[in-house]
């Protein structure tokens, strides 16, 4: 059985924010979040979040059937936090302590620390040119473990190591526990340190393996806003170099966000400044233009995406085509090959097979038929200060510019709307409705004159 625990209590002062630590986000999820998904994909049985700063609001945050909760009212060191969850472990598990600041740990390195501890404790190091501020490892004649000594507590030889702790371990939970109740704090910080734990194994018999970590993405954590965005760039440089190895075509590494799951399909092109949140899945041949936003949207084959636009769940069928300067709000299904153009908003709408809406529209609670054609500067009028009402346009209907459909309504197919109508009462099939003041040219009109004119 393989019980996680995830240390989340720190105030996080370096970052100079009233948010939680652990909360800030990397690629759109709050750092636990990562560390707890990585934690499932190794199979943990159950997860143990250890909190304090924020408690309310870190708890919110990592609710789930498979995570408890533990509370380090004061915080004290790493093991400390360590003792307030442990009891809550079945003695018979073993235990993974994990940082919920160290967003981006493998699951494979975590797989391997897990396996290295069968035959007693593990922990987890990696070799950084710069160990400044890290507890280091330090090793005996042999190569073998002596102890982790933190940088506060370390001789200037100590110090002289590259060999750092991640603070990553991994013990039967018996034994973790036992060891705990030993571990003093007796140092520069007066805290109860974790990493003494290995030392007491030592002590008592019990090996101490330790894997080395050759990726230091694996042992990053957040600290404070630069070293944020530093690992925000090189993440999305990973899962940008994740999409070019599938073949997607990237503009620019450095110019793409991915704040969620991505799913391409062959042939997929992305243009530089594009931001993707939530779940988001492009078909064969779709490409999305510069400074586009996509968030919970599924593209069809084919489809383009123009310069400028906003897509947000919505679905686009192939072949369509979105703007530029399109913006697509939630409910909003276009269809095969129908086109939403520049300045055209769609919300909780369906056009259909090749229905166009060039430019300067809104179209809200509607659903317009294939072949229909709606003009520039008209909207549906969906709201009556109290409830939406929905439109609904026929088949091969055309809508002249700077109309106004007012809901509840209907144009039947064939129906024709002539420019500058405002439609209150339903249209019938092939019929063409007129709702506009009647035109008056005046004769002998004189234009208004200034005071001073008259002079």
């Amino acid at each position: 059985m393989l019980e996680v625990i995830i240390l989340a209590a720190g105030q996080g002062s370096r970052m100079q924010s009233s948010l939680p630590k652990v909360l800030h986000t990397l690629a759109g999820q709050p750092l636990v979040a990562h560390v707890l998904q990585t934690a499932r994909q190794i199979m943990a049985d159950s997860i143990h979040v250890v909190v304090g700063h924020g408690a309310e609001t870190v708890e919110a945050a990592v609710a789930a059937p498979d995570v408890q909760c533990h509370l380090q009212a004061e915080q004290r060191g790493t093991g400390h936090a360590v003792a307030q969850a442990i009891g809550a472990c079945d003695p018979k598990s073993k235990v993974l302590v994990l940082f919920g600041d160290v967003p981006l740990i493998s699951k494979t390195v975590l797989t391997d620390v897990v396996a290295a501890s069968a035959s007693g404790a593990a922990m987890l190091s990696a070799l950084l040119e710069d160990p400044t501020g890290y507890g280091r490892v330090v090793r005996d004649r042999d190569g073998e473990f002596v102890a982790v000594v933190e940088e506060k507590d370390a001789t200037p030889e100590q110090r002289s190591l590259v060999e750092i702790n991640t603070g990553v371990l991994a013990a039967d939970a018996m034994k973790l526990a036992a060891w705990l109740d030993r571990v003093d704090n007796h140092n520069a910080q007066s805290e109860y340190y974790l990493p003494d734990v290995l030392r007491l194994a030592r002590e008592d018999g019990v090996p101490v393996t330790v894997v080395c970590s050759d990726n230091d993405l694996n042992v990053q954590g957040v600290n404070t806003p630069q070293q944020l965005e530093t690992l925000e760039r090189r993440h999305q440089r990973v899962l940008a170099d994740d999409l070019m190895t599938g073949g997607v075509l990237v503009a620019d590494r450095s110019r793409l966000d991915i704040r969620g799951r991505l799913q391409c399909g062959h042939d997929v092109s992305i243009d530089v400044n594009v931001l993707f949140e939530g779940d988001v899945a492009l078909g064969d041949g779709v490409s999305i233009g510069a400074n586009c936003i996509v968030r919970d949207a599924a593209i069809g084959a084919g489809a383009q995406i123009l310069p400028f636009s906003h897509i947000e769940g919505a679905e686009v069928q192939a072949g369509a085509v979105i703007g530029p300067y399109a913006r697509l709000r939630p409910g909003a299904v276009i269809g095969e090959q129908a086109k939403v153009g520049n300045f055209v908003e769609v919300k909780n709408a369906r056009l259909g097979f090749a229905a166009k809406a060039n430019h300067l529209a809104y179209l809200g609670d509607a659903d317009i038929g294939q072949h229909s054609n709606v003009g520039a500067g008209t909207i549906t009028c969906n709201y009556d200060g109290a409830n939406k009402h929905r439109t609904t346009i026929g088949e091969n209907v055309f809508v002249g510019s700077n109309s106004t459909l007012v809901a509840p309504i209907t144009v039947e197919s064939g129906g024709f709307v002539a420019a500058g109508s405002t439609v209150t009462n339903d249209v019938g099939a092939d019929q063409l409705s007129v709702a506009r003041g009647r035109q008056r040219n005046i004769d002998g009109w004189k234009r208004p004159t200034r005071p001073e004119e008259t002079d």
